[in-house]
């Protein structure tokens, strides 16, 4: 017996844990006070909880805790990655790299910056949504002052190679940027090395509510030395957060990221929960590839276990997707499924604009069963042979 409509859109949002929503409920009332209030306790429980919170992060990437700036969400932690680069860097260059089938909230702030004078290049990947490790090594010129490549794309799932793109871009001397929004949580944060000397990763951006935590909260990381990064602020007013994000901290979000967070860091569950939605997304593909004319979509490259991006040739998502209300999926990135035009990222994969069309994203997560992967493949497969006879 499943509860319905079955959920398979966790790359979209997830419910935020009851673990979560407890730890959080106190800071709504009881513990109400402004985290900048610097002359009486209910301030200082709220600065202490904070403060809690940005250790957890900080612990869980393995960075210092002054190196946690919170945002509203990824999307602005992004802008203010890339427009702070952008801003003080400019003495050195105007050149920024990135990838084709990045998030929009990266492609649109580089498109916002060309219009300002940014040189944007652009990355091609391969059919499997890899980029070319040697086009990276051309475009990087000594007036690159960015690098920007998502660690796991958001649709297909497909997992860029950091170590060896972090070794190329420190080495010619640049800053490099990851998204790591749909990555944590999902796989081991070891491919984005932090140690100095290591070349790592020099900006990286995530949002709570993507593991768990409640919508509206996100983070930046900005590395502190070896190199240290630099940030023009993007909101002004009052100088929080080290002054590069002023405004008066959303505590009990702050409080229910750090929580999410000490969930994930409990290992054992976690790798349990990994290879059992990995177990999950295997029977799914397995059993969707018997439908003629399907094929997964970077099926040959390292994905998120979670993921499955797949075709159905000659049959529009949209019309797949009427047909099993009962199961909440995708047809792309929830942050562009309003739009009438083929996925960006499929298209940049070498995919036609009608496989595009056909395309769908299903995605995995916490409290998916293998009762409810069953129930999905019956219903997919039985909507697409009733729309192969229509």
């Amino acid at each position: 017996m499943i509860s319905l409509p079955i959920y398979l859109d966790y790359n979209a949002t997830t419910p935020v844990d009851a673990r979560v929503l407890e730890t959080m409920l106190p800071y709504f009332s009881k513990k109400f006070g402004n985290a900048a209030s610097k002359t009486h306790s209910f301030g200082w429980m709220a600065e202490e909880a904070v403060n809690h919170s940005r250790k957890q992060i900080a612990d869980f990437i393995g960075c210092s805790e002054q190196e946690i700036i919170f945002t509203s969400g990824a999307t602005e932690a992004i802008n203010l990655a890339i427009k702070g680069v952008f801003e003080f860097y400019q003495s050195k260059g105007n050149r920024i790299i990135t990838v084709k089938t990045e998030h929009k909230a990266v492609l649109d702030v580089c498109s916002s910056l060309e219009k300002k004078g940014a040189e944007i290049i652009y990355l091609s990947v391969n059919k499997d949504g890899l980029i070319d490790l040697n086009e990276l090594e051309k475009a990087v010129t000594e007036k690159t002052i960015l690098v920007s490549v998502m660690l796991a794309n958001n649709e297909t799932g497909v997992i860029q190679p950091m170590k060896e793109i972090a070794e190329i871009v420190h080495r010619k001397g640049s800053i490099l940027m990851s998204d790591t929004t749909q990555a944590i949580g999902k796989i081991p944060l070891t491919s984005l090395p932090f140690g100095e000397g290591q070349g790592g990763v020099d900006l990286l951006c995530l949002s709570a509510h993507k593991f768990y935590g409640p919508k509206g909260i996100g983070a930046l990381f900005v590395r502190r030395k070896n190199p240290r990064v630099n940030l023009i602020s993007q909101i002004d007013g009052g100088g929080h957060e080290r002054g590069l994000r002023s405004g008066t901290l959303n505590v009990p979000a702050v409080v229910g990221m750090g929580k999410a967070i000490e969930i994930l860091m409990k290992t054992e569950n976690w790798k349990l929960e990994i290879e059992r939605i990995n177990n999950l997304r295997n029977k799914l593909e397995k059993k969707l590839l018997e439908i003629s004319g399907a094929k997964i979509n970077g099926q040959n490259a390292d994905r998120l276990p979670n993921t499955c991006n797949v075709f159905f040739e000659g049959i529009a998502s949209e019309k797949l997707i009427m047909k099993t209300k009962d199961i909440a999926y995708s047809a792309g990135s929830a942050c562009t499924s309003a739009l009438m035009q083929p996925s960006h990222t499929l298209k940049a994969m070498g995919l036609s604009d009608n496989n595009s069309y056909s395309s769908i994203r299903l995605s995995l997560g916490r409290w998916t069963t293998e009762t409810e992967i069953d129930f999905a493949i019956e219903k997919i497969k039985l909507a697409v042979e009733e729309l192969r006879m229509e």
